[in-house]
């Protein structure tokens, strides 16, 4: 089995010489070309997973649900994205990387379209999780793809970069939903949103005909006698690593998840703003979103993995607590507000890709980056129903706080995980 090495990570000419996109370059044709393919499955994947937030307020009016069995339909694809990305990352060990990521695109597809199509709450809640499946295995496969690609002094931004897309397509469902419910009935407009989840076909195929793996981590999963399996993330030597990053990976997507559920809700429901208004609040916060995850990237390659995270923990729940406290009335702040909170909540996640695709070895790395990643999102789903349950005494303003706590477990995580800058993957 392979086993990481360690070495300084200022090495070569200092990060802050180099012209912009001198990581972007250094990937070489075949690595650009998985880049791409991982940036488009991530972007598509955020715009399918944010058909439900942005037309929540629409299904809930029309199954006539209350806040609890609303926020169940968030924590349901959650839940069951801690299986998907499980078996994708067990998958991305075992067949390759490209393969499991095509697999993973064309289910979180096939589902989001059936999901426009639920006669009822019932189906809508089963189409949601078997969504699910595919949404949690893309961006472990995705990221582990592009990592193995980029150098260690590159990959934090390289990484970075992957993560943006996230950004690229919540601003894509916006746009799209914008338009939707401008011109069709509320009743229609949630279906169609949900239909144009079909998009993702069309990566695919770009997918399978210009994408291959890293040349060395083909090898390296040729050669091994160990193949992805829970068991090995397990073993001594990795048990301590293993609970630690799903305990971090909870932290930092329970705090994130439970924004970007209830965001829309709140300036819907609290702040009283229409379908375009709420709109233009969250490009503010999807355009902080963007930078931030391009600057965590940045970030995460000069102060550390374990620096970024704690930087922008402290930061997120900072701004959870202020944006949810403005005064009635003063509907403005919430549009300032909303820059700088969508920068600190997408800046933490910009280390996580490569964080860690360096926490483990070449054989298990698939399985260990899709466990914790996907098991903490599962955990760290209960946050958005906790606050869809809480709504209904609390008002969702006021319930959005318990964001912040999830925070605060993201930084305690750290205190047994080891900081990995500089290392690399062979």
């Amino acid at each position: 089995m392979s086993t990481a090495r360690t070495e300084p990570a200022s090495t070569g000419q200092p990060p802050d010489r180099e012209r912009p996109f001198a990581w972007l370059r250094a990937l070489g044709p075949r690595g650009r070309r998985a880049f791409a393919g991982a940036f488009g499955g991530y972007a598509l994947d955020s715009y399918d997973f944010f058909t439900l937030p942005l037309g929540m307020v629409a299904i809930a009016a029309h199954f006539g649900l209350d806040s609890g069995r609303t926020g169940l339909l968030t924590t349901v694809t959650l839940v069951v994205s801690a299986v998907g990305g499980a078996l994708a990352g067990i998958l991305a060990d075992r067949i390759g990387r490209v393969r499991a990521l095509m697999a993973t695109v064309v289910t979180y597809a096939v589902f989001t379209v059936a999901c426009g199509f639920a006669p009822n709450y019932e189906t809508l809640l089963v189409f949601r999780a078997l969504q699910g499946l595919g949404f949690g295995g893309e961006w472990a496969v995705g990221a582990i793809l592009v990592a193995e690609y980029a150098s260690a002094r590159h990959r934090g931004r390289t990484l970075g970069g992957v993560q943006s897309a996230w950004a690229a397509g919540w601003a894509l469902a916006v746009v799209v939903y914008t338009l939707v419910f401008h011109f069709l009935d509320a009743d229609t407009a949630w279906r169609v949103m949900f239909w144009t989840g079909a998009l993702p076909a069309l990566l695919v195929l770009y997918v399978r005909r210009h994408v291959q793996d890293a040349p060395e981590a083909a090898r390296v999963r040729r050669e091994s006698a160990e193949r992805g399996s829970f068991t090995g993330i397990f073993r001594a030597g990795l048990l301590r690593t293993t609970l630690f990053a799903v305990l971090l990976s909870t932290g930092v997507q329970g705090g994130y998840y439970t924004l970007a559920t209830w965001v829309p809700t709140y300036l819907k429901a609290e702040r009283g703003l229409t379908v375009v208004g709420t709109g233009g609040y969250l490009a503010f916060l999807i355009s902080g979103a963007f930078l931030g995850y391009l600057t965590g990237g940045y970030l995460t390659d000069r102060v550390g993995r374990k620096g970024n995270i704690v930087l922008f923990a402290v930061l997120s729940a900072v701004c959870v607590v202020a944006y949810t406290h403005i005064p009635a009335g003063a509907n403005g702040l919430v549009l300032v507000l909303g820059f700088p909170l969508g920068f600190c909540m997408s800046a933490i996640f910009s280390g996580f890709g490569s964080f860690l695709a360096e926490l483990y070895p070449t054989a298990v790395r698939g399985t260990g980056q899709g466990f914790t990643y996907n098991t903490g999102r599962a955990v760290g789903a209960f946050f958005p129903a906790l606050v869809g349950f809480l709504a209904d005494g609390w008002g969702v303003g006021g319930a959005l706080v318990f964001g912040a706590v999830a925070y605060g477990i993201a930084v305690v995580a750290l205190l047994g995980l080891p900081e990995t800058r500089g290392r690399e993957l062979w």
